[in-house]
């Protein structure tokens, strides 16, 4: 038997495609969408900042070289003190009022060690904490908001699918029509005007699967958006557009573990944890800093003789007594910001209860919405039944057949958006208690 090119085209495109369930659209997304790269690449910024707060415990070392040149008499005298060089002739009155160009390279060796800060590099490194977890609920919120991403794209993908489907049989069965008109015509049973109108009902149709057909290439490039693809990439998707089970869990529970796990909710308990850390900072300003000094000297007249060295070490306190009200008023800022996180995140808490109580009440009347569309795509596919029949037998006219079929259409095409708003809903809902995980239920 010889197999039609078309035929092996279309097979080896069909092999070519990669088949993808939803979860392993999840794994990729969350693996190679620049959105998780950028929110991962945060979080390492984050990280780093609790290092350098940290920095704050450890020694300052730093070294310098100079070079001087002058006859300033009272830098000469004390450059040939320190270079070791001084004589009794540098005692006479001419050399020492008016002495000659001297030069000194200063080699100098610093070390400077905390001992009492107050508290502020431990409010530092607080500080920087806190920053690397707010950084991480944000990861969380971006992951779960790729995952949703995916979830919609995914199911928007099979929607259009099936509403293609549902297209291209409502053409076949406009097609079939046709021919039953024009047979009955012939029998003498019917006129011209019954075949036209089937033939303008079969252009509707073949119109809508064009829309339908454009629909499908537009999901399929926003599910690969969703994945960090490229747009043209082909798939094999391999979960079905069916409604998903959830076990039964009361919205006062998806409410308490909201205020729990959402990054949201997180966020804001921790932006109020910020503005205490940063309230007793500016405090801390307020207290005594003792600090270590240690330093080694080299001056020279010539870079490596002709010089010498010295020491010093010594410990020293700085309080800082007034300084024109600023630390008084960073302090009052302080207390302010506090408030303002403390009254920002009971109204986040509001709203977090406020999204859940919304997704699970559209969860809720999706899942009614599948019962009833259900029901009705049986019932008008029994009444197209029995139209036909009646229109071959001659006891029905054109436009009863043509509002049926379209009543039959319209029932599928219902009955396939609810179990798509159904899915959603579990997502959202999930989304919303901040529960949305790769291997969450609402994705099986």
């Amino acid at each position: 038997m010889r197999v039609s090119p078309a035929i092996l085209i279309a097979s080896a495109a069909l092999w070519a495609q990669d088949t993808l369930s939803l979860k392993d659209a999840v794994a990729a997304a969350l693996r190679q969408h620049p959105a998780a790269e950028a929110a991962s690449s945060q979080v390492l910024a984050a990280e780093t900042r609790i290092a350098a707060a940290r920095s704050g415990y450890l020694p300052k070392l730093n070294y310098s070289e100079s070079f001087q040149r002058t006859n300033n008499p009272v830098y000469v005298f004390s450059a040939l003190l320190t270079q070791a060089q001084f004589t009794e002739r540098n005692f006479a009155i001419g050399p020492l009022n008016r002495p000659d160009f001297l030069n000194n390279f200063q080699s100098q060796l610093s070390l400077d060690q905390p001992l009492y800060d107050g508290g502020q590099t431990r409010l530092a490194v607080r500080s920087a904490q806190l920053g690397r977890k707010l950084a991480s609920e944000d990861e969380r919120h971006t992951r779960q908001q790729i995952i949703a991403g995916v979830v919609r794209t995914y199911f928007a993908a099979l929607l259009a699918a099936e509403s293609l489907k549902a297209a291209d049989e409502a053409v076949r069965s406009a097609e079939a029509d046709l021919e039953r008109a024009r047979a009955i015509r012939a029998a003498g049973m019917s006129t011209d005007a019954d075949v036209l109108s089937i033939q303008v009902h079969l252009a509707a149709m073949r119109e809508q699967r064009i829309r339908r057909q454009a629909d499908l290439e537009v999901a399929r490039a926003a599910l690969n958006e969703a994945l960090g693809l490229p747009l043209q990439t082909p798939h094999a998707l391999t979960t079905p557009l069916t409604a998903v089970r959830l076990s039964e869990t009361a919205l006062q529970d998806y409410e308490d573990r909201s205020l729990a796990e959402r990054p949201e909710a997180r966020q804001a308990a921790l932006t109020v944890e910020l503005a205490e850390t940063e309230r007793q900072t500016a405090r801390a300003a307020m207290l005594p800093q003792v600090v270590f000094h240690s330093a080694f000297q080299a001056d020279r007249q010539r870079f490596v003789r002709r010089g010498a060295a010295n020491w010093l070490a010594a410990v020293s306190l700085r309080w800082n007594l007034f300084n024109g009200f600023a630390d008084k008023q960073r302090s009052a800022e302080s207390e302010h910001s506090l408030r303002r996180a403390q009254a920002e995140r009971r109204r986040a808490e509001g709203l977090i209860r406020l999204g859940v109580h919304r997704a699970y009440a559209d969860w809720k009347a999706a899942g009614e919405r599948i019962e009833t569309a259900r029901a009705a795509v049986a019932m008008a596919e029994e009444s197209l039944r029995i139209t036909k029949n009646r229109y071959e037998a001659g006891l029905t006219n054109v436009t009863d057949l043509l509002r049926t079929e379209s009543a039959a259409l319209e029932a599928r095409n219902r009955f396939l958006a609810a179990v798509f708003d159904q899915r959603l809903a579990a997502v959202e809902l999930a989304l919303a208690a901040g529960v949305l995980a790769p291997d969450s239920e609402v994705l099986n």
